[in-house]
């Protein structure tokens, strides 16, 4: 029982070191998910654009 001092100091290196490596998947994820939002924006813009060189839309006579 006289080494629980290195014991305690191995499991809370460990613990520290999951804490940032979640801590770093985390703030990816959050990034990701940003630059997904923007993609999904633009390509909602582009969706209501008309196509450029396509066929002429036909206009309604009222």
């Amino acid at each position: 029982m006289e080494h629980l001092g290195y014991l305690f100091a191995a499991y809370s290196i460990i613990f520290a070191v999951i804490f940032l490596y979640v801590m770093f998947i985390w703030r990816r994820q959050a990034a990701l998910d940003a630059e997904l939002r923007t993609l999904e924006a633009r390509m909602a813009a582009l969706g209501e654009q008309p196509a450029a060189g396509g066929p002429p839309q036909p206009q309604s006579e009222t």
